[in-house]
C-alpha cells in the first residue's frame, strides 16, 4: 500500500472528492458511555464520519443486561458476548464472534474494517475480514504490554508485545497518534503505520467553566492554588508520584489542594490512605470540564500512555500542566512556555518542577494562559479530514465496491 503522506496530493484530492461515503465496519471492546480515552475517541471519530456522510456499523459487547443495539441515522450497532476485564470492573472484552461476523460481512460486506482493539473479537474481526478479503485498518490505542509489570504478570510483556505486533502487521495499516509512537512501533518491527493526531473539543474544555463553588467545595479561595489529576486510578497510572509531588506542594503553600477526577481499582486504597486528598469521583461532560478548569496545576505523571486525552484536556481549560516528555505533552507543550517536560522516567525531576511551580503563582498564570492559546486550534473537524482520508485511501487501495449500501439488522 501507497504511504498516504508521500502520496501525490492530486490524486489525493481526487479520491477524496469523487469518492461515496464509506459503509464502514468498526469493531471496539469498548465505547460510549463507558468513560476511558479509547471509547471518548471512538465516539469522536464515530460523531466525525457520521457527519461526513459515512455509515457506521459498530460491532461491540454487550456492556450490561439492559444494553440494547442502537440504530440511528448512518449507524447501527451489533452487541455480543463478553467477559469483565481483570481488574477493571465495568469494562469488558468481546468474545470470540468470527462466524457471526462472516455471516454479517457476506450479507453485507463493509468498505473496510476498521478495529479499535485487539483482543478475541477484535481478532474475530481481523480473521474474517482477511476471509472475505475486506480492508482492514487497526488502531493503536493501549500499551497494554506495558501494563504487565504494573499486574504482576511481567513474564507476559514479550508475548504479549509479540502478539500485539503479529496483529496489527496482518492489517493494511495501523493509525497512532504521534510522529513519536509511530517511529517507535516502527522500530519494533510493526509495518505500515500512519499517523492521525487527535483533537480536543476547545468548546468545552474551557477556562471560562471555572467554577467558584466548586473551588468552595473544595476549601480554596480564588487564589488558593488547586493541582488537578484527571485519570483512571490505576496502578498503571504512576499516581504515588502525583502524592509524593503534592507533599512537597504543600510542605511551600499549605493552603495548596489536591483534587483527584477518576475512578478505578486504586481508588479505595489511595482515599484510605491520603484522607485529605480530594476525590471527585468520575465525572463527564460539563462537570468534567468545570472541574479541570476550576484548577490551576495539572500534574500527569503516566508512562504508559499511547497519547493522553487529558493533558490537552487540561491545557485548553488553561491549566499548566507538568507532564513526562512523551505522547500528547511532547507533541503539544513547548518546556516553559505553556507547560513543563520532565525526563520520561525522572521522578526527582517530577517533583522538583512541581514544588518549583507551586511557589511561582505569577508563573501559573502565565503557563495557563499560555497552554490554552499553544492547543485552541486542535479541532477535531481537522483531526476527522485525517481520518477520513486514511480510511478511504484503504479501502481504494483493495478496490471499493458499493454494492450493498444498507446495513446489516442489529443482532443481540
Amino acid at each position: 500500500m501507497p504511504d498516504l503522506h508521500h502520496a501525490g496530493m492530486k490524486t489525493l484530492n481526487e479520491i477524496l472528492r469523487n469518492s461515496a461515503p464509506l459503509h464502514i465496519a468498526l469493531v471496539s471492546e469498548t465505547y460510549l458511555p463507558e468513560v476511558n480515552g479509547v471509547a471518548i475517541t471512538i465516539g469522536r471519530m464515530v460523531q466525525g464520519l457520521r457527519q461526513r456522510g459515512h455509515v457506521i456499523h459498530m460491532i461491540r459487547p454487550r456492556q450490561h443486561k439492559q444494553d440494547v443495539a442502537a440504530e440511528e441515522q448512518n449507524y447501527r450497532e451489533t452487541l455480543v458476548a463478553g467477559m469483565p476485564v481483570p481488574g477493571y470492573s465495568g469494562l469488558k472484552f468481546g468474545l470470540p464472534a468470527r462466524g457471526l461476523l462472516l455471516k454479517l460481512w457476506k450479507l453485507h460486506r463493509p468498505d473496510i474494517v476498521h478495529i479499535v482493539t485487539e483482543g478475541p473479537l477484535g481478532w474475530s474481526a481481523l480473521s474474517a475480514a482477511r476471509k472475505l478479503n475486506i480492508p482492514v485498518s487497526t488502531d493503536f490505542h493501549t500499551n497494554f504490554h506495558s501494563y504487565t509489570q504494573h499486574y504482576g504478570i511481567g513474564l507476559l510483556q514479550k508475548p504479549i508485545a509479540a502478539y500485539l505486533r503479529h496483529f496489527h502487521n496482518k492489517a493494511a495499516c495501523t493509525l497512532v497518534p504521534t510522529a513519536e509512537l509511530q517511529q517507535q512501533l516502527e522500530r519494533e518491527g510493526y509495518r505500515n503505520v500512519r499517523v492521525v493526531a487527535r483533537g480536543v473539543d476547545t468548546e468545552l474544555f474551557h477556562p471560562a467553566r471555572r467554577s467558584r463553588a466548586l473551588r468552595t467545595s473544595w476549601g480554596v479561595d480564588d487564589s488558593d492554588p488547586v493541582v488537578m489529576v484527571v485519570s483512571r486510578i490505576a496502578a498503571e497510572k504512576n499516581l504515588h508520584v502525583v502524592i509524593r509531588a503534592f507533599e512537597q506542594m504543600w510542605a511551600v503553600n499549605p493552603l495548596a489542594r489536591l483534587v483527584l477526577v477518576g475512578d478505578g481499582p486504586a481508588r479505595a486504597g489511595l482515599q484510605k490512605q491520603h484522607p485529605n486528598v480530594i476525590f471527585a469521583g468520575m465525572q463527564t461532560g460539563v462537570a468534567l470540564a468545570e472541574h479541570y478548569a476550576s484548577g490551576d496545576i495539572f500534574l500527569y505523571p503516566s508512562m504508559t500512555e499511547t497519547y493522553g486525552n487529558v493533558t490537552i484536556e487540561a491545557m485548553a481549560s488553561g491549566l499548566a500542566a507538568i507532564a513526562y516528555d512523551y505522547a500528547a505533552a511532547r507533541q503539544h507543550i513547548t518546556h516553559n512556555t505553556d507547560g513543563i517536560l520532565v525526563p520520561l522516567g525522572d521522578t526527582q525531576a517530577f517533583l522538583v518542577q512541581a514544588k518549583a511551580l507551586v511557589a511561582d503563582m505569577a508563573r501559573v498564570g502565565y503557563l495557563r494562559h499560555a497552554a490554552r492559546h499553544a492547543v485552541k486550534s486542535l479541532t477535531w473537524e481537522h483531526i476527522m479530514g485525517q481520518m477520513e482520508a486514511v480510511l478511504i485511501h484503504t479501502a481504494h487501495a483493495q478496490g471499493v465496491k458499493h454494492e450493498q449500501p444498507e446495513l446489516a439488522a442489529a443482532t443481540d
